[in-house]
């Protein structure tokens, strides 16, 4: 059964770190997220973490945060498994995720737990750069401003984590206009995780796969990479080409009468005609 985008729980988190290296030894010090359905705000989380070292100076320029602000702050073995217990039955959203998580995965092994699995994750990130292209950078400030919303980007965790929440609302409302509001759509278009993505993408596939065997056309509906609109398209499917990280369908396109290509993770629906 397909959902909804809003009928389901969010958790968008950040982290405040001493430095960008975590498989050199930097450690989270900072971590805050905000849960979500719709537009309904129903919980927070913030905590200050003891890192157990020290800061770089270029990580206090950015967040100043002191080691003397840490001092009796709360050890990971602490926080962490609360921050678990918040996102639980959740899905886990950030600003350019895989950052974030790549902290959060290391300071549960440090710990010796295993790193997150069986929890879906969104790159906030992937979807300012999916639905407004052509912009000069994607820093979370930047884009924010590109929105209209007046909220400057402070590099703590919760502030951040607040300004992060606009922005998803705000690309939710872009998502809206565009009239995508399945999360199996959404979550294939702005998610990270490999497993429930192939899974998609193979449903995909396979029923392209089934049209060429009955050489009819297919009526998609598709997202451009180059514009963010939504188009409807009529295509003779022809082959499916696998290049990289991608997939694509290849065929006769009647709106342009012409052959082209399309990203199978950029197809929002399907239907043989």
């Amino acid at each position: 059964m397909h959902k909804n985008i809003d009928e389901v729980e969010f958790s968008i988190f950040d982290t405040e770190t001493t430095g960008l290296k975590p498989h050199l030894g930097d450690r989270i010090v900072e971590i805050a997220a905000v849960r979500l359905k719709g537009k309904k705000r129903l919980a927070t989380f913030r905590s200050l973490v003891d890192p157990g070292r020290g800061i770089s100076e270029s990580a206090f320029l950015v967040n100043r945060i002191t080691s003397q602000m840490l001092s009796g702050a709360p050890s990971t073995e602490e926080v962490i498994p609360r921050f678990l217990d918040f996102i639980k039955g959740s899905y886990l959203c950030s600003y350019n995720a895989g950052f974030d998580l790549e902290f959060l995965n290391q300071e549960l092994r440090l710990m010796g737990w295993q790193p997150l699995k069986n929890i879906l994750v969104v790159d906030i990130l992937k979807m300012a750069r999916r639905l407004m292209p052509g912009l000069e950078r994607y820093a979370l400030w930047f884009v924010a401003e590109r929105l209209g919303i007046k909220n400057e980007q402070k590099h703590r965790a919760l502030a951040d984590v607040m300004l992060t929440v606009e922005v998803f609302e705000r690309l939710k409302e872009i998502l809206q206009t565009k009239g995508i509001i399945d999360f199996n759509n959404f979550f294939h278009l702005f998610g990270l995780n490999a497993d429930f993505l192939n899974d998609i993408n193979y449903q995909k596939i396979s029923q392209i796969q089934e049209a060429l065997n009955l050489g009819v056309r297919l009526k998609i509906r598709y997202l451009s990479h180059s514009s963010a609109q939504v188009t409807e398209r009529e295509v003779l499917p022809e082959e499916i080409r696998h290049e990289g990280d991608h997939s694509y369908l290849l065929g006769h396109c009647y709106l342009r009468n012409e052959k082209r290509s399309f990203r199978i993770d950029s197809i929002l629906d399907m239907e043989m005609v």
